[in-house]
């Protein structure tokens, strides 16, 4: 498993319009090419009296399924800039579709690719991208007299306080990053001078927004 990857929130759309042709851009985190190839026909439904509905995704933990489709635009025009802006961006386990509604107006093969290419980064920036960092649970059960310290240090740390269960002893669910544990126990025994109860829970992905570039 990777420690950390870029993606998108779970999805999102956005609209321009380019020389009075209507660009609708759509983004849909998809873990497998089914789940894309199933979004992907999905808004061909939706859309199915527009001129083009072009896509690209990528999936994998090292982007092994790479696909684009210029759904009858000329070849290289369009799901081809939209899988560059994918790549750019380092995103992973996401699709994105276009679809265009002709204006009239002819854009000639450079501004049909930025205008598939800028559709694509606009429709992903009002999604928004999440960082998707591995993280080991620990469950730390200290006396209630330690609590106020304890949970006011961890807040202040690098570390993620997820829940506080109020039991016999209070027990403090918190994340580390996947290959800190060692570190994040060695600091709370000092911490609680070894009063601390630590267990090691599972392994899970915590996601946190990116700010937009």
């Amino acid at each position: 498993m990777l420690e950390r990857y870029y993606t998108v929130k779970p999805e999102g759309s956005e609209e321009v319009t380019i020389q009075k042709s209507r660009f609708i851009g759509y983004v849909k985190r998809c873990e497998t090419e089914e789940e894309a190839q199933a979004f992907i026909q999905e808004i061909k439904k939706k859309h199915s009296d527009a001129t083009h509905n072009c896509s690209a995704y990528m999936i994998g933990e090292h982007d092994l399924i790479q696909k684009a489709n210029d759904d009858g635009e000329p070849s290289g025009t369009a799901g081809v800039p939209m899988l560059e802006v994918l790549k750019k961006r380092g995103l992973k386990d996401t699709a994105v579709v276009v679809t265009r509604y002709f204006g009239g107006i002819k854009l000639g093969a450079g501004g049909l690719i930025r205008a598939y290419g800028s559709t694509a980064s606009e429709a992903i920036q009002t999604t928004g991208v999440v960082q998707r960092q591995l993280m080991q649970e620990i469950k730390v059960k200290i006396d209630y007299t330690l609590l106020g310290k304890v949970e006011n240090e961890v807040r202040n740390s690098t570390y993620t306080l997820e829940t506080v269960n109020y039991l016999e002893n209070v027990e403090l669910i918190i994340y580390v990053e996947s290959g800190l544990e060692e570190e994040f126990e060695a600091w709370m025994v000092d911490l609680t001078s070894g009063q601390a109860d630590i267990t090691r829970g599972g392994t899970s992905y915590v996601e946190f927004d990116v700010t937009p570039e």
